[in-house]
């Protein structure tokens, strides 16, 4: 692979780190927008810089002439907020197989924790992109873990830097008891999941009720009424969202619904 040749040949990565982006994230807003839970709380991703390719190729023994075998070239991390979420994102990507990607790969280092502590969940896909200059299949590495094992990962990902992949042994030990540590974190709020699914689900449909009003009431202002009702309607609008009951402000809801089909009727 020439030195000439590398943006040309990471465009079709870049291109495919951002389709997936766009995927992943619009799961996550199809959940919102039906007022449920989502498994999915953060989807981020980046190419792997030049420097860290050739670090890798050199470490691996890859020729730069082969450097596509690579696997995580491509990254895509999902971050989830509960342990079990992780198994929820992985079937919607198994789902996936054979129609906008393909899984190569599986690697669960939940169950199968590295020697480090590091836990997460690691599918490697083929994904076809369309660029430019030509159609183009390639390797992505998608990790799925949980918030805790992300804050845990991005520590250690910055000290093998600092140490050039030799941590002192102290730190290293530190570094296992943090990750046991921010395990249990995850274990704990495992138990009181359906709380957090219910409270969660609860904010995501009243926020998108109080939406809907606000659109409606702008379609009133379209509509001929006069300003004193308007005034009314906001004021009943202020009222009803600083109140906590749900029951209520979908009864405002309905009350402004009626009254834009009788003023269009």
């Amino acid at each position: 692979m020439m030195i000439l040749d590398w943006k040309r040949f990471l465009l079709p990565y870049e291109q495919a780190v951002e389709e997936l982006k766009v995927k992943f994230k619009s799961i996550r807003s199809e959940y919102r927008k039906m007022g449920q839970y989502s498994p999915i709380e953060f989807v981020t991703g980046r190419v792997k810089a030049m420097s860290s390719i050739v670090e890798k190729s050199e470490r691996r023994n890859i020729p730069l002439d082969r450097i596509e075998e690579m696997e995580d070239i491509a990254g895509i991390r999902i971050m989830c907020q509960l342990v079990d979420d992780i198994e929820k994102v992985v079937s919607l990507i198994r789902d996936r197989d054979g129609k906008d990607l393909k899984i190569v790969y599986e690697k669960d280092y939940i169950e199968n924790i590295k020697e480090s502590g590091y836990r997460s969940y690691h599918i490697i896909v083929s994904y076809r992109v369309q660029t430019a200059i030509g159609e183009k299949e390639i390797l992505a590495e998608i990790q799925v873990r949980t918030l805790a094992m992300n804050f845990w990962a991005t520590i250690e990902h910055s000290l093998n830097y600092k140490f050039n992949e030799q941590i002192p042994e102290d730190i290293k030990m530190r570094l296992k008891n943090s990750a046991e540590a921010a395990f249990l974190l995850d274990k704990e709020m495992s138990e009181i999941k359906d709380e957090i699914i219910d409270s969660q689900g609860m904010f995501q449909q009243r926020s998108s009720i109080i939406a809907d009003i606000l659109y409606r009431i702008q379609d009133l202002y379209s509509l001929n009424i006069s300003r004193e009702d308007l005034e009314s309607i906001e004021n009943e609008f202020w009222k009803v969202k600083s109140n906590k009951d749900h029951a209520e402000i979908e009864e405002f809801k309905n009350k402004l619904d009626v009254m834009i089909k009788n003023k269009k009727s």
